[in-house]
């Protein structure tokens, strides 16, 4: 990764400190997650991390813990069908993430024998796995320093670091370089160093309502030393409304084949929504996408296994 400065504001010292105090209170206050015990492994912290995609923590866990009690390898869940993988993944958003993991599980079985691979090369071959995802597992699950930055990531850096109230429209040469310049060269406490910066923009500084008071780096913080201004940069997209959306359609129809062990017809799947439009478009969507299949007169789950 090309390296290029990015915050010229703080120096390499307060760099620094302020990444060494954001750890120092991440030992403290960090939370005790499934996917963060040391035995937990690659293949739990791929999973973790698809599902961890725009999903909140309290939901994925019991999901989590579901998913790898039944195929707690790639190779048992290529051999699963993808329709398995979209009726277990039930109601945690996103659908299609269960059959890129399922894929991605086949990927790893037949082209890495079995084994979640290391490098982030390797990684963002495989379906569903983008930027965020394959450092986060070549860092979490192997040690490796990379700079991991998500959401949460990049609004304590544009707060503490840059004095901006938002972080602005995402780009990832600018983000994984302004991560990079937090991260220690040691190898190990790089990863803590991740962690930490994640679980302080997740507890402490939030979106909406930052706790500012209970910061550790508060002193250190720019956005705060500078009287909290107002953000004027280029707004954020807003996320679409779900209530009404194609979206929840679309998850009403996933639920309705979910209920049944038998294809489900067409003049049931119209009980479920009454806008005739909008249902056709949602239950189109689901069969181009791969999430349901058309078989006779009705509808269910894709039943092919992938792994030869």
């Amino acid at each position: 990764m090309r390296h290029c400065r990015v915050m010229p504001e703080t120096s390499a010292a307060e760099l620094g400190t302020l990444s060494r105090l954001i750890r120092e209170w991440f030992g403290q206050h960090g939370r005790d997650l499934p996917w963060r015990q040391d035995d937990f492994g690659a293949w739990g912290i791929l999973v973790s991390e698809i599902m961890l995609q725009q999903t909140p923590v309290v939901r994925v866990i019991p999901r989590l813990e579901q998913w790898l009690a039944r195929w707690p390898t790639p190779e048992a869940l290529a051999s699963a069908s993808p329709g398995d993988a979209v009726r277990a993944w039930e109601r945690l958003g996103y659908p299609r993430r269960a059959l890129n993991l399922h894929a991605a599980a086949t990927m790893i079985t037949e082209n890495h024998g079995g084994i979640v691979p290391e490098d982030v090369a390797s990684l963002l071959a495989l379906p569903g796995v983008g930027d965020y995802t394959a450092r986060a597992v070549a860092a979490f699950a192997y040690g490796h320093r990379h700079p991991v930055v998500d959401t949460n990531v990049r609004r304590v850096i544009a707060r503490a670091v840059l004095g901006q109230g938002h972080a602005g429209p995402p780009s990832t040469q600018r983000d994984l370089s302004a991560m990079e310049e937090l991260l220690p060269t040691d190898v190990a406490t790089a990863r803590a160093t991740n962690a930490a910066v994640m679980e302080l923009g997740a507890l402490v500084c939030t979106a909406r309502k930052p706790l500012c008071d209970e910061c550790p780096v508060k002193q250190l913080c720019q956005w705060r030393a500078t009287g909290y201004p107002a953000y004027e940069g280029k707004p954020q997209a807003m996320q679409k409304r779900f209530e009404g959306s194609d979206r929840q359609v679309r998850g009403l129809i996933l639920a309705e084949l979910r209920a049944s062990d038998v294809p489900v017809t067409a003049a049931e799947i119209a009980d479920v929504w009454p806008d005739v439009e909008q249902r056709v478009r949602a239950l189109s969507g689901l069969v181009t996408d791969g999430l349901i299949v058309h078989v006779g007169s009705g509808y269910e789950f894709p039943s092919s296994v992938l792994l030869s």
